[in-house]
């Protein structure tokens, strides 16, 4: 191994995990990666004093040049966009720390590109304003009118609050429970009156094409919907928000994130991801 893939590989997680915090596309991700490499081995090693900053730029710039172009397309989606999940990976302390959640990444889908990438290279990864600013060719003031706007928007959005993860995944495996079982009476007790279900279909699975709002019309729904997958097997994913896949024995049917409420006691976002297009990367 000679040293630029030496340096490439040491980054490679990081550039991933980047790349996908600022598409939220596994395979748009990975095509980021290989172009990143591509353009790497054409650099002199001799006039880059940081791999890092060097690679993270040139994978920021790929990023923003596919979040361009996909933006018009999702445009065209058919029902609620949710993000890919990544493929579950505990030895990755890379994707475990600085990965942002589903809820997020819906958020951010909000952003410009120019926001977005400020957003995640700063509150995901910590780079300075300085930093982002020749990763973007901004200044470090613009930087900060973009990391500004894009916080705001963010938290306007995504109230802060951490419930206990315990108590999260208690709760989510409640929910779990009784939506596969089909129980409106235990939905209605576990979901909170204004809950707010995203259902990813992609127009090849039949789901909800807007979002459903409030506890009576989600638990209705996940009543009648849930016994489909009552005979999967219920794959608990590692993270402080709770996320499941629902497994079959050819592949997996659904992913689901759960977000509780500021109490930890009720399930405030559920969102379920059924397209199987963004799943069939979990079958590898």
């Amino acid at each position: 191994m000679d040293d630029a893939q030496a340096v490439f590989e040491t980054h490679r997680k990081l550039l991933f995990t980047l790349a996908y915090d600022m598409l939220g596309s596994v395979a748009d991700a990975e095509d980021v990666v290989q172009d990143t490499w591509l353009r790497w081995v054409r650099v002199d090693l001799e006039q880059v004093r940081s791999p890092r900053s060097y690679l993270v730029r040139i994978a920021v710039r790929c990023s923003l040049e596919r979040l361009r172009s996909l933006r018009a397309a999702r445009e065209e989606y058919v029902g609620p966009w949710l993000p890919e999940p990544p493929a579950p990976d505990a030895g990755d302390p890379v994707a475990d720390a600085e990965s942002v959640t589903t809820g997020l990444l819906v958020v951010l889908e909000t952003l410009s590109p120019l926001e977005r990438a400020a957003f995640v290279l700063r509150e995901a990864f910590g780079f300075e304003h300085a930093e982002i600013g020749r990763i973007l060719d901004r200044s470090p003031a613009a930087v900060r009118q973009l990391t500004h706007r894009a916080r705001e928007h963010v938290h306007a959005r995504r109230p802060r609050f951490t419930a206990d993860p315990a108590q999260a995944r208690k709760v989510a495996e409640r929910f779990v429970a009784a939506a596969l079982g089909g129980s409106l009476a235990e939905l209605i007790e576990v979901l909170a009156p204004d809950v707010t279900l995203l259902n990813d279909g992609g127009g090849r699975v039949r789901a909800a094409l807007r979002p459903v709002s409030g506890a009576a019309k989600v638990g209705r729904l996940l009543a009648r919907v849930g016994p489909r997958y009552a005979d999967l097997r219920v794959r608990w994913l590692p993270g402080d928000v709770p996320a499941c896949l629902l497994v079959a024995g050819d592949g997996v049917r659904a992913a689901l994130t759960l977000e509780p409420d500021a109490s930890g006691t009720r399930i405030q976002q559920v969102y379920g991801l059924v397209n199987p297009d963004k799943l069939a990367h979990l079958c590898r």
